[in-house]
């Protein structure tokens, strides 16, 4: 190998190095934003399990309830409550084991085997689109409140920082100051937005915005929709109208179908999703304010439920606190007591 190439190889691996050690900085900052955010919801487990542990308490049933009351306050649900607690017993019955230390161990490789064949599993570590179908089209939908354009604003940011062309549509024309809103997210994010004034029909945005994307070879669109309550079979109707319209630009479109839950309602988040659910066929679950809550532990309880993908979860106000859902950091984050006990 001459000089030259040796030179460009040796560039070639600097170069892959750096990108290396970029990713693992960014994956890190991510972690502990989640560690963070999982805080309280933590903190209430190990209160029971992780206190019980280190005073050497003996694992029995009395242990174990107040296991079950931790899961429950940090709205694990029900049903996944009773299936976590029965397997631990089980197995604490079945290998004989009697010391409290065992518990975070227990507890962290049942939610792991239960969930391992969670559709969560299937979540967007990258934002990469498919080639054959751009404009990519997805839709927006939730109840107000739940921190839907907000969501927006931080999915734009990431597909433009993927190096995607994206553009807005401000479907969501019956509340007030929606558009305005969004109009300031999409400056956060770098991207256009298409609107109408207020009260105009939200189809007809959606059609305009994505006219808009083909003409100007965008490669995402991103179609926010009206969040009055779930309930409202209107709603329903409005939704699927805008599919329909948009298929008369692109028969696939939209390719995904995104539902917005608020993590600090628990298990609200969960029956709002089985309502939408049951009118519109929903591709994928962004969950946010999950900064903070004492109720994350409704990411298990959702993973659980509902045969719906978990694709992203919101970890705090910054335009790029989105972050795609892993299963395997969630796991960590919940149980990094552990990590904090070794700090300390």
């Amino acid at each position: 190998m001459g000089i030259f190439n040796k030179l460009k190889q040796k560039v070639r691996e600097t170069v892959e190095e750096t990108k290396t050690s970029i990713r693992e900085t960014v994956d890190s900052l991510k972690y502990d934003r989640l560690k963070e955010g999982l805080k309280r919801t933590r903190q209430g487990i190990s209160e029971k399990i992780g206190v019980a542990a280190r005073q050497g308490r003996v694992l029995d049933d009395a242990l174990l309830d107040e296991l079950e009351e931790a899961l429950l306050l940090a709205d694990v649900g029900a049903n996944m409550t009773i299936e976590l607690s029965d397997s631990i017993r089980d197995r604490v019955r079945d290998e004989g084991l009697k010391d409290a230390g065992d518990l975070p161990r227990l507890l962290r490789e049942e939610i792991e085997r239960k969930l391992a064949d969670s559709p969560s599993r299937e979540n967007d570590r990258l934002y990469q689109l498919p080639e054959d179908q751009r404009p990519h089209v997805i839709m927006i939908v939730g109840v107000n409140g739940v921190g839907k354009t907000t969501t927006i604003g931080k999915l734009a940011h990431n597909y433009r920082e993927a190096g995607y062309n994206v553009l807005i549509g401000a479907a969501d024309t019956f509340r007030a100051a929606a558009n305005e809103q969004l109009e300031v997210w999409a400056q956060r994010a770098g991207v256009d937005i298409v609107q109408q004034k207020q009260g105009a029909d939200p189809a007809a945005v959606a059609y305009d915005t994505l006219q808009a994307a083909v003409s100007r070879n965008a490669d995402v669109v991103l179609i926010d929709t009206a969040g009055r309550l779930h309930n409202k079979t209107n709603l329903m109707e409005e939704l699927r109208k805008i599919s329909r319209v948009m298929q008369k630009i692109r028969d696939y479109a939209p390719n995904e179908v995104f539902l917005v839950l608020d993590g600090t309602t628990g298990q609200n988040a969960v029956q709002q999703a089985k309502e939408f659910t049951n009118a519109v066929e929903i591709s994928g679950l962004i969950l946010t304010k999950l900064d903070g809550t004492a109720k994350g532990g409704v990411v298990i309880s959702i993973a659980n439920e509902l045969k719906i993908p978990l694709r992203y979860i919101g970890v705090g106000e910054k335009i790029d606190d989105l972050q795609p859902f892993s299963l395997d950091a969630y796991v960590n984050a919940l149980f990094a007591f552990d990590e904090e006990e070794e700090e300390a």
